[in-house]
């Protein structure tokens, strides 16, 4: 057996695990791979990682030989029962101390069991969430690692050099927190990323259908969106993708069928929020946008049978417009990041972990995909006051929101008036409203709950926590139903 000189050990040569292997090798770190499929280490060997350090394995138990103590095994392999396979596939020849990386998008809550059940075996897990596609493995995704805090130690080096890095040099990698926190501020940014799509399309197809703007023209106001407050990875690659045209000179965009493809944390994400109670609107609202673009035949019989608007371009100043959606976009997307921040902090509390909120934003800052100039600004709110309850109530964004909201009021009146869907505008500008308001109808709602079920309500000339019930209508008892809070 060959001598055990590898420093990591990788499963699974998918695209990203072949990228992230010869990212590796790229810091100088010797890499060992194995594939369920055996031909794929052999395939890799002899094209991708021809001339390279790595060294390729035939058996898990030839792999596992070919690590130094503590041996570091990442998985990049499907997430769910694949995951649980491999490990069990891997365990009988690892030993007390060594390390199992999940790389995969896997749910919180099975990183959460299986950092648990392998400490119990003595194997320290870390759940970790990698960000970026294809380039940013090869060239320096966003890292977001949590589990066994003892593992921390053993693969701080690799994992950080690997990363993105930020202006200063800073990695985009950093300990998250225990068990599953690392894949839950995965499932966060994923949850983010479809609310950054959605509010983009959205804002696509206000410009398209209100002003009539070809690709090109397209191609230009996004490349100029990107040169300001809305620079981002997904703003650059919306422009580059308008600029590009199929074989016959037409744009390539237009060619593309309009169904949303999903693989399930952006669902994940608005699932949670709903479990903990935290208003996660906008995110939902893009993850049942994709669901709604789904039902494309139904959608083209629909538009022959239901009447909108009647077909115009949008009247008034044009720079104006296109102005108004920007500030709708970058407003929304405010609300966006506000709402997902509000999650992890009360997943932090639900779940016990000591998450570092300005880190978050600092390990979002490069390499993923929602990575972006605004992410700076949430660090530097969570620098000036780590407790603060909410990023709105923050100078920056409550000045932006403050000065812009005109516009995104305006931007979501004018996709009233020419019939185009803005869920996750509306939403947003829904929540704004809702959260800066003192007082919301829900007191007629407690009533209507107390009347049909003697739920009970607070008063507001009574301390919070005592509860009351009326006999509405003369006929009713006087016992109510028990309380509690969903």
């Amino acid at each position: 057996m060959a001598n055990a000189s590898c420093d990591i050990g990788l499963i699974g040569l998918a695209v990203m695990g072949q990228n992230l292997v010869l990212n590796m090798n790229d810091h100088g770190y010797k890499v060992a791979v194995f594939n369920r499929t055996v031909s794929k280490v052999d395939d890799f060997l002899n094209n991708e990682a021809k001339g390279t350090q790595v060294v390729g394995a035939h058996s898990v138990e030839e792999f596992v030989g070919l690590l130094e103590r503590p041996r570091r095994v990442m998985l990049m392999v499907k997430a769910g029962d694949v995951v649980d396979q491999t490990i069990d596939h891997v365990l009988p020849y690892l030993e007390k101390g060594d390390i199992l990386i999940d790389g995969g998008n896997s749910l919180y809550s099975d990183s959460n069991r299986r950092s648990k059940a392998l400490a119990e075996k003595g194997i320290l897990f870390i759940g970790t969430g990698v960000s970026g596609g294809e380039e940013g493995a090869r060239f320096g995704p966003s890292i977001m690692p949590g589990g066994n805090p003892a593992a921390w130690p053993a693969v701080k080096e690799i994992l950080q050099a690997i990363a993105a890095k930020v202006e200063d040099g800073t990695p985009c990698c950093d300990w998250v927190g225990e068990d599953g926190a690392g894949h839950y501020v995965k499932m966060v940014h994923n949850g983010i990323e479809y609310g950054d799509m959605q509010l983009i399309c959205e804002a696509y197809q206000l410009l398209q259908t209100g002003l009539g703007l070809s690709a090109d023209e397209l191609h230009e106001i996004f490349a100029d969106w990107n040169t300001g407050e809305l620079d981002s990875f997904l703003i650059e690659i919306s422009s580059t993708i308008f600029a590009r045209k199929d074989d016959d000179g037409k744009p390539m965009v237009d060619k593309i069928l309009d169904t949303a493809g999903q693989k399930g944390t952006g669902k994940w994400t608005a699932i949670d929020a709903l479990d903990l109670g935290m208003p996660v609107t906008l995110i939902g609202e893009s993850v049942f946008a994709r669901c709604l673009s789904a039902l494309k035949e139904e959608r083209v019989v629909a538009s022959k049978v239901l009447q909108g608007p009647a077909a115009g371009l949008a009247s008034g100043d044009r720079k104006e417009f296109i102005e108004n959606v920007r500030r709708a976009l970058y407003c929304s997307k405010m609300i966006s990041y506000a709402q997902g921040y509000m999650l992890l902090s009360a997943a932090a509390k639900h779940y016990g972990w000591n998450l570092n909120m300005g880190g978050i934003a600092l390990m979002w800052r490069g390499g993923c995909i929602i990575r972006s100039r605004f992410l700076g600004k949430i660090k530097e709110a969570y620098d000036k006051n780590p407790a603060i309850r909410n990023l709105l109530l923050d100078d920056f964004f409550s000045g932006v929101l403050n000065n812009y909201q005109a516009s995104w009021r305006k931007a979501v009146v004018q996709a009233i008036e020419l019939g185009v869907p803005t869920p996750a505008f509306f939403t947003a500008l829904a929540f704004f409203d809702g959260y800066r308001a003192e007082r919301l109808p829900a007191n007629l709602l407690q009533a209507q709950r107390d009347f049909f079920g003697a739920h009970t309500y607070e008063r507001v000339d009574k301390p919070r926590g005592e509860f009351f019930h009326t006999n509405w209508t003369g006929r009713g008892g006087r016992v109510a139903s028990t309380t509690y809070n969903a």
